[in-house]
């Protein structure tokens, strides 16, 4: 027996109202019929015609936005592109500053010195690194002697304060000749003043004459100072390997040993401080950097001592 199916009536319309209170009928449709695939927008071509300062606000102000960037001209991308390389370069970059009057070629050609020696050093000091300090003194007892009396001096002045000095020392000690020195008497010593000020404190000023006397005793014990200060380090400095200045020692073994002897003979004033200063300065010990540049050159004099 054949079934028959039921078809469905038609949906009737119904009514609808519009906001103005107005009847509308409107037929009911499947909402199958309703769906439609979407479609991309329509851009006229007047809207692609964007002004070029508001493309390149939007591809600055939002990195998102790259891929509706690429749908403009090429020419205006690659106008984005050179404007945001040279926004990079010279926006973002650090600028190397230089200090006014100072030649750039000097600076990136300036040797390295140890720490304490810095771009703010007094230039006298920065040259006594350069030239004196640590390089081995070798027969000459004046010498030896002036840089002991500095090591000595350390206690009340810096570097600094005593090399602005040194002529002013040389002329009150006679160009450190310790005969010359041996024979001041306390009114002497009285009388050696800078702009009427005691030289030294009258401690270091006795001590520097006593030392005076017992330099030249030890001139005719060992033939000269410098035999006896070398004979401690089998004349042949000692080369320290450090390579920050808080490594560097303010004495050492060898220093304590070589003050006891010299207290022994009768020395004031050199403590195992005074003494390793001293062997820094006169070059018994190379306390300069590996980093600096000096630390070589200082080996290389001594060894030109030896051979010749």
């Amino acid at each position: 027996m054949p079934v028959v199916a039921k078809v469905q009536p038609c949906a009737k319309p119904k009514p609808a109202t519009e906001p103005g209170g107005k009847r509308v009928t409107i037929s009911e449709e499947p909402k199958w019929k309703k769906l439609k695939k979407p479609q991309r927008p329509i851009i006229k071509k007047e809207e692609q015609q964007i002004d070029e300062s508001v493309v390149r606000s939007n591809v600055s102000s939002d990195s998102t936005c790259s891929s509706d960037s690429s749908a403009s001209s090429n020419e205006t991308t690659k106008k984005v592109t050179s404007e945001s390389k040279s926004v990079k370069r010279n926006g973002f970059k650090p600028a190397r500053v230089v200090p006014d009057a100072v030649d750039v070629a000097t600076l990136s050609l300036s040797p390295k010195r140890c720490d304490w020696i810095t771009q703010h050093s007094d230039p006298l000091y920065a040259a006594f690194h350069d030239e004196e300090w640590g390089v081995p003194a070798y027969e000459d007892d004046r010498k030896l002697f002036e840089l002991l009396v500095f090591s000595q001096a350390l206690a009340e002045h810096t570097w600094p304060a005593i090399l602005n000095q040194r002529d002013t020392f040389r002329k009150l000690f006679e160009n450190f000749d310790p005969s010359s020195i041996a024979q001041f008497s306390e009114k002497k010593l009285l009388t050696l003043k800078i702009n009427g000020n005691s030289l030294l404190s009258g401690p270091k000023l006795r001590a520097i004459v006593q030392n005076a006397k017992q330099l030249l005793k030890v001139q005719q014990e060992f033939g000269s100072f410098s035999k006896y200060c070398w004979r401690f380090v089998n004349d042949k400095p000692i080369r320290n390997e450090y390579r920050y200045g808080r490594q560097v020692p303010a004495r050492s073994p060898k220093a304590e040993f070589i003050s006891k002897d010299m207290m022994r003979r009768g020395f004031q004033c050199v403590g195992p401080t005074v003494v390793y200063s001293f062997m820094q300065v006169a070059g018994l010990v190379n306390d300069h950097l590996l980093t600096c540049f000096r630390y070589q050159e200082c080996n290389q004099n001594m060894h030109n001592e030896i051979l010749v």
